[in-house]
């Protein structure tokens, strides 16, 4: 069983923005700044060196959501739809500056959309965002009853001269792990299909997770704006990935000018039961896992060797447990 088995194509996604480039390239004005891709769209606000550049970026939760659905928990979903997008900006050196919401749904229940607010308010202030506006549209007979969607927008600042975009990395440079909180917020089409979704199985304690498997499934995604922040200041960062759809073979290399890759060390750190127990289920290649999951990482640093040692020491200071998960070598495709 993998990713296309439970219904998404990730070779169709690949040629949709293919076919979308020119479209999206067709509306570039003089203040944009790199191309589709990235992690986050950058807007020149001013051409100095020093000048500002405005960093946005725009995700949902997928359908994650499912599982907000049946266990009837609303109130950490909206901390992965912030997540998403602050982690996707933090990941080119950004500061977040705002967060706007869209929740579309069923029928309006003011109590059930204040519990969707008042998780992305926390995810917000975990990231020093302002929420500062959104839209809730009531949509009968388009979702079913008591379903909904939710999507976020975000954006963040910083100086031209800081902006992390990888052209600094070299080979024999560090990678740093930062550990996920589990499967944050991508690849529940293929979770759905191997866990299914009964809520009374679901709730039932697991003792390899040391909680039920819903607990484990609905956990929220990682915010890691302020470790990023905080390392950025101490010590030289040249490139972020944010381990999101398409795991480590995907992201990793897109902080990585050509000719370069990523070589990890499996093991650097001890992957989480969640992901075990998936692959045992569904008997997934361990290429498969790593190109669809975060694998128990949800932030990829490049640094240099010198300042491995210390930056790990500094993240646990934040919260963050680090690891050094590999190093830059010479290639082209992810070395597992």
């Amino acid at each position: 069983m993998d990713y296309k088995d439970a219904g998404v194509d990730i070779t169709a996604g690949y040629e949709a923005v293919k076919l979308m480039k020119k479209h999206v390239r067709s509306t570039y004005t003089e203040g944009v700044m790199g191309d589709i891709g990235s992690f986050g769209g950058c807007f020149v606000l001013d051409d100095a060196p020093d000048g500002d550049v405005l960093v946005a970026g725009t995700d949902g939760v997928g359908t994650k959501l499912k599982y907000a659905f049946i266990g009837d928990k609303h109130d950490t979903i909206g901390i992965d739809a912030v997540a998403m997008c602050v982690n996707d900006i933090v990941a080119l050196g950004a500061k977040p500056l705002f967060f706007l919401d869209y929740i579309a749904i069923s029928k309006l229940v003011p109590e059930k959309v204040e519990q969707i607010v008042k998780g992305v308010a926390e995810g917000c202030r975990q990231s020093g965002a302002a929420l500062i506006g959104g839209e809730t549209a009531e949509m009968p007979g388009f979702y079913n009853a008591d379903e909904y969607d939710i999507a976020g927008f975000a954006v963040g600042r910083v100086k031209k001269n800081d902006i992390i975009d990888g052209s600094k990395i070299k080979e024999g440079d560090t990678l740093i792990g930062l550990a996920s909180s589990g499967i944050h917020s991508n690849g529940y089409s293929l979770v759905r299909k191997i866990f299914g979704e009964d809520i009374d199985a679901l709730k039932k304690y697991d003792e390899r997770l040391r909680s039920s498997l819903y607990d484990a499934l609905i956990t929220p995604t990682r915010i890691y704006v302020k470790t990023v922040m905080s390392l950025i200041k101490r010590y030289e960062i040249k490139g972020i990935a944010h381990i999101t759809g398409g795991g480590f073979i995907e992201n990793i290399p897109r902080m990585f000018k050509e000719g370069l890759t990523a070589k990890i060390d499996r093991n650097s750190y001890e992957v989480p039961e969640i992901f075990k127990i998936m692959q045992e289920k569904a008997g997934i290649s361990d290429e498969k896992m790593y190109n669809t999951f975060n694998m128990g990482i949800g932030m990829v640093l490049a640094v240099n060797p010198s300042d491995a040692d210390d930056i790990i020491i500094a993240a646990g200071e934040c919260g963050d447990k680090a690891v050094k998960l590999g190093a830059v070598v010479k290639g082209k495709e992810v070395i597992l």
